[in-house]
């Protein structure tokens, strides 16, 4: 497998209002998945966007690409998934999930009982019929190559996901940042004594060092089209 391999599924959209913009005006973002041809079967992470209440539905103003149609628009036929992970279990992420039943979802042990918990996600997305979690605690390598990193930040229980390829490594990193600039911003935050400068220096997440050592080729996103790709510049 090649990191061209991986594809991209666009699963639809929702509008973020200027309360959480900071900006002062609504954003429209859209939510990836990601789809990583294994020789074991096809490991999909994020699943879509799933129906929730009223109120967040009117709030969030979201537009769904259906499953199956997401994934045949990516090139991949959605009864090849044998592995599911969520980044994180928001509905945004997990919304197909229960059409995946069956198939085990690889989730930390605490975002599923942050999930279970109430007032987090969309229950009936969470334990539905024929639901089978493989529970992680911290690290893992699920797959041959395909390594599951806790990334709390968004959530406490966020987790990404590294896929050893032929001509090097990918990072889904999925909601762990926003943006890749921002993801960008805590990679030479990281590099900041290696750059040469001296304190103080910003300061970013310890896990940021452990996506890094993996010397990815590419960092891609769950709610950005943007890919980082690195600069050159010295690494830990």
């Amino acid at each position: 497998m090649r990191i061209d391999d991986v594809r991209r599924v666009f699963l639809g959209s929702f509008v973020r209002p200027p309360e959480e913009t900071g900006t002062g005006s609504p954003k429209i973002e859209a939510v990836y998945g990601y789809a990583v041809p294994h020789a074991d079967g096809l490991l999909l992470l994020d699943t879509g966007i799933g129906a929730a209440d009223e109120e967040t539905e009117a709030w969030y103003r979201p537009q769904r690409v259906p499953l199956p149609q997401a994934m045949r628009d990516a090139g991949v036929d959605i009864d090849d998934v044998q592995f599911v992970v969520n980044c994180h279990l928001h509905f945004d992420h997990c919304g197909g999930n229960p059409g995946l039943a069956g198939l085990p979802v690889f989730t930390q042990r605490t975002e599923l009982a942050t999930a279970r918990g109430g007032d987090y996600t969309v229950g009936e997305l969470i334990d539905h019929p024929g639901v089978r979690y493989e529970v992680l605690d911290g690290r893992a390598e699920i797959l041959p190559g395909v390594h599951v990193v806790p990334t709390p930040g968004h959530v406490a229980g966020h987790q990404s996901v590294i896929v050893e390829c032929d001509d090097g490594s990918i990072v889904l990193a999925g909601q762990s940042h926003e943006t890749a600039s921002l993801w960008s911003e805590d990679a030479l935050a990281r590099s900041g004594a290696d750059l040469g400068h001296a304190p103080p220096l910003p300061v970013a997440p310890d896990w940021v060092d452990t996506l890094l050592a993996f010397d990815p080729r590419r960092v891609a996103f769950a709610h950005d089209a943007a890919i980082w790709v690195p600069d050159g510049s010295p690494r830990r």
